[in-house]
């Protein structure tokens, strides 16, 4: 993980310390920002503004040791404003071929692998109705594999909300599964 005296050097404004903090902690946000997103291109501007926000605003920061769940805070909320401003612009609508896709590559089982767009695709039309709560907890707990505590402090939702919110989501998400395969 990042080690908190790189982050507490940064915070007193070290610039080459924070190239060093980038490099360590983009990989994580940009993983977020490409589940929610389903484009690897906007996901790097997520992970490219979220840097600057880090940059602006880690002497903030109470300690050194909360910084991980406060970027992914930061992700997190900039790819909702990004989901927000995508559904203004244009609803998308899965076609019957797209759903064909999705139920195929299922049907292989586990030991089948999806290239990182096919992945993408699949979980974009599984997660497009979902609301930016139940989206964000899911990738964050079922995709990323965080535990409720922090996906709790991460969206600053009571543990409680995350469960319900994950259970919705599943529900759905299985729903969604198993009226196409």
């Amino acid at each position: 993980m990042i080690d908190i005296s790189l982050i507490e050097e940064c915070r007193s404004g070290n610039f080459s310390n924070f190239r060093k903090l980038v490099e360590l902690s983009s990989p994580y946000a940009y993983t977020v920002a490409f589940r929610m997103l389903g484009d690897a291109d906007q996901a790097k501007d997520m992970v490219q503004e979220t840097m600057v926000t880090v940059w602006q605003k880690l002497g903030k920061i109470k300690t050194a040791e909360v910084y991980m769940t406060w970027m992914y805070r930061i992700v997190v909320n900039k790819c909702y404003d990004e989901l927000r401003k995508r559904k203004r612009a244009m609803e998308a609508v899965a076609d019957e071929k797209t759903w064909q896709l999705i139920a195929s590559r299922l049907a292989e089982g586990p030991a089948a692998t999806l290239e990182n767009n096919e992945m993408t695709k699949v979980l974009k039309l599984l997660t497009e109705k979902l609301s930016r709560k139940q989206k964000a907890v899911f990738i964050l707990s079922d995709i990323e594999g965080m535990t409720n505590d922090q996906v709790s402090e991460i969206l600053e939702m009571s543990k409680s909300s995350v469960k319900a919110n994950l259970y919705h989501a599943r529900k759905y998400i299985a729903g969604m599964i198993e009226k196409y395969i």
